[in-house]
This record gives C-alpha cells, structure tokens and sequence, in this order.
C-alpha cells in the first residue's frame, strides 16, 4: 500500500497514517483504509488495533489542494469513499485505540471519533471539527458522532464556532481520553488494549455493537442525500471562493 503501513505484533493490528507531511486525506488513502478495515475484520491473528499517525500530525483532515481540482465523479466517489471508511471505523468490531500523535482537525479528528479510547500526544496541536468555517457541511451523522463522546451542547457550540481544542481542553471535554508524552504514546495505546483484553471478546464486541447501534445506522443511512447535500455546498461560488482562498494561504506556506 501507499500511504497507510501495517504490523502485527502480539495479536495487534497496528495501522500507520503516512501520506505526506501531514496525512492528508484523498481517495487513495481512504480505500486504503477501508481495504486494511475490511481484512483485519476477518483476520483472526488480529484481537485489537491501534490507529496512528506520524510526528506531529495525525492527520490534516481532508487534502483540500488534492480535492479542489476533482471533478464531479471524482468528489462524489471521495465522499462516498469518506462517510463508508467513517461507518467502517465506527462499527469495526474490535477494539480500536486512537494514538493521536499530532494535530487532528475535521476528517482526522472524524477518525479519531471513530475508535474505542483516544489518547494524544502532549504539545501545541488542536483536535476538533471546523468544517464550517472552511464552508463544508457537516452530516448530521457526524455530529451525532461528536455529540457522542462529549455530549450535545460541547458538540454544538465546538461545530457552530469551528472551534478547534488543545490537547488538555480536548481531554476537558471528553473528546480525548488521556493526554500522554509523544514518547509515551504507543506504549499508552498498547497498554490500554491489553486492559480491554482481559474481558471475554465476544461479550466485549457485542456489546460495543450494541451501544454504538444509533450511530452505526446514522452513518449508513441516506448516504446518497447525504451526499447530494454535500457536494450542493461543494459546488457553491461562495464555498469555492473560501477553499480558493485557504489553498492560496496553504500553499504560500510551502
């Protein structure tokens, strides 16, 4: 594969984020993903797994440089592609821990959300969802994710502000679960997953299943008016207008 990297250790899935500097969401990397899901559901050497990325990020959210320039059949296959690894991390039945070893806005916090227990690394990173300021919108799948772990109204003014948090107002709302050393991080995911195999498996999945029902079956259903509503505001001049501007300031950087 080309930007996600794999290892098995000790009945544990290790799933590596590496495209770019900053693990930029495209196309490629999300069939990746939903490739390296798919198997290690069925895989019996794999009881658990953790997700990562690389030094100082975990994931930039979307490739917004990448995804300016797709047409109409290529961004409707991108979001098909983002809300199906979205479901597939949510339901993936083992246990799933996020090593959040960097800054994590909108798509990469999204993946974070996904998983059992996030721990990130110490430092000056943010973590949140700040779609609307870049003018996308956001499913209301999603925000019922988010809402999830930190409740509605945390859920609801972090949205409507774009509001991205530090690593110690992120675990202040329950949007992290622990804060750790990057040293540390690893060690900390890996620790925790050896907690959470001490409990029978099968009682253990079947009720992460089960509690996480709602949220499964919000991030499946009406995918494609899901879509519609998405790419509507994709195509907007106004939303156009914002991208374009937030490349421009992107690129300079380089």
């Amino acid at each position: 594969m080309e930007h996600i990297k794999t290892k098995i250790e000790d009945h544990v899935l290790t799933i590596f984020l590496d495209r770019g500097k900053s693990n930029a969401i495209d196309t490629q990397l999300l069939k990746e993903l939903i490739d390296t899901l798919e198997a290690a559901q069925v895989n019996d050497l794999v009881h658990a797994a953790i997700l990562i990325g690389k030094e100082n990020f975990f994931s930039a959210g979307l490739d917004l440089i990448t995804l300016f320039e797709y047409d109409e059949v290529q961004i409707h296959e991108f979001w098909d592609l983002f809300l199906e690894t979205t479901a597939l991390l949510a339901s993936f039945p083992k246990p799933i821990v996020a090593a959040i070893s960097g800054h994590s806005p909108a798509g990469g916090c999204v993946f974070a959300l996904c998983c059992d227990y996030r721990i990130m690394a110490e430092g000056n990173f943010v973590i949140g969802l700040n779609e609307i300021p870049v003018g996308l919108i956001v499913p209301e799948s999603i925000f019922e994710l988010y809402a999830f772990w930190i409740g509605k109204r945390n859920a609801y003014q972090n949205l409507l502000e774009g509001r991205l948090l530090s690593p110690t107002d992120a675990k202040s709302q329950g949007l992290v679960d622990e804060v750790v050393p990057a040293n540390m991080l690893f060690s900390t995911a890996t620790k925790k997953l050896k907690q959470m195999a001490l409990f029978n498996q099968k009682t253990w999945q079947t009720s992460k299943l089960n509690f996480r029902k709602e949220i499964i079956l919000k991030l499946r259903e009406n995918r494609a008016e899901t879509i519609q509503r998405i790419l509507a505001q994709w195509w907007l001049p106004s939303t156009r207008s914002i991208l374009k501007s937030i490349i421009e300031n992107l690129t300079s950087k380089k």
